[in-house]
């Protein structure tokens, strides 16, 4: 078995596009993949189909009803924001010893490929002492980095890198979304920030359509699986 934890250098980089192709190429291999979402904030009830969660649950197959989407989903919230902030007005949390617990099971469950999508960037908080880092290294599974080609993308695609490895996670791969509308350079950003982590393995994925093409991306991605 082999889990994954799909991380972000902050909201809308494309964590669930990348994730969902990575499900998508995998299937077509033969692959048995199951994926969470544990914890979502922005959370829209009337929009089940375009929610994180549901985008994965197409990705696999399962239709993105909410009966399907509890299961991957425990921690929803609606409000836009850190999912700390979110649960507040609310009036819940996101119980961490719950989430590892939740995580490990799932972890210790599959039967070949498990993904683990995060929320918003490594250091959006999810109580008042955790954050994202915080989950990714307690469950110590390798990371997927995604970033932006934005201006300012090859600062927080280092930072970023800088602070998963400094806490002895894994970084697997650096992928360089395509920002939509930006004139910064994909393979410039990708060229840039691969300088400065060697080993590293980076990608550059272009924004070329959905995340139900048959990119070489993801097949890059799946061997690495």
């Amino acid at each position: 078995m082999t889990a994954l934890f799909v991380t972000g250098t902050g909201t809308d980089v494309g964590k669930s596009f990348v994730t969902a192709g990575l499900i998508r190429e995998l299937r077509r291999q033969g692959r048995r993949v199951q994926a969470l979402k544990p914890v979502a904030s922005g959370f829209d009830s009337s929009s089940l189909e375009t929610s994180d969660a549901g985008v994965l649950l197409t990705a696999l197959g399962i239709p993105p009803i909410f009966d399907n989407i509890a299961p991957i989903c425990p921690w929803r919230f609606r409000a836009p924001l850190s999912p700390d902030m979110a649960a507040r007005l609310e009036k819940r949390k996101v119980d961490f010893d719950a989430l590892l617990t939740f995580c490990n099971e799932k972890i210790r469950t599959a039967s070949d490929v498990l993904l683990i999508e995060g929320a918003g960037g490594i250091m959006s908080p999810l109580d008042e002492r955790r954050t994202m880092i915080d989950w990714m290294v307690a469950l110590n599974l390798p990371v997927l980095l995604v970033t932006g080609c934005y201006l300012g993308a090859i600062s927080h695609g280092l930072s970023a890198h800088d602070a998963l490895t400094g806490r002895g996670l894994r970084v697997k791969c650096v992928v360089v979304n395509e920002t939509e509308g930006c004139g910064v350079a994909l393979t410039d950003t990708k060229a840039t920030i691969q300088r400065f982590i060697r080993p590293d393995a980076v990608m550059a994925l272009p924004r070329l359509g959905d995340a139900t093409a048959e990119y070489p991306a993801f097949k890059y991605l799946a061997g690495l699986i």
